[in-house]
């Protein structure tokens, strides 16, 4: 497994002292920090492929097609 090193700033440094305030060491912070941050960048990216795809015109025409289809054997 690679070790990995990066030049804290200072707001890196107090975002990390405040991870490890209650006795959680700096690697197990850093490492739940980067899989926290990995997990809403997955959740944004499919967020906004569902909103792409709730607004694609050949989509919503197929939806349209199925609720009309579903209206008539309802009816007969």
């Amino acid at each position: 497994m690679p070790t990995i090193s990066f030049r804290a700033d200072p707001e890196s440094e107090a975002a990390l002292a405040e991870l490890t305030a209650h006795g959680q060491n700096r690697t197990a912070a850093i490492k739940a920090a980067l899989m926290l941050a990995a997990r809403i960048q997955r959740a944004e990216r499919l967020r906004a492929e569902a909103t792409a795809l709730a607004a694609d015109p050949e989509d919503l025409a197929e939806i349209r097609a199925v609720r009309q289809d579903m209206d008539v054997l309802r009816a007969g």
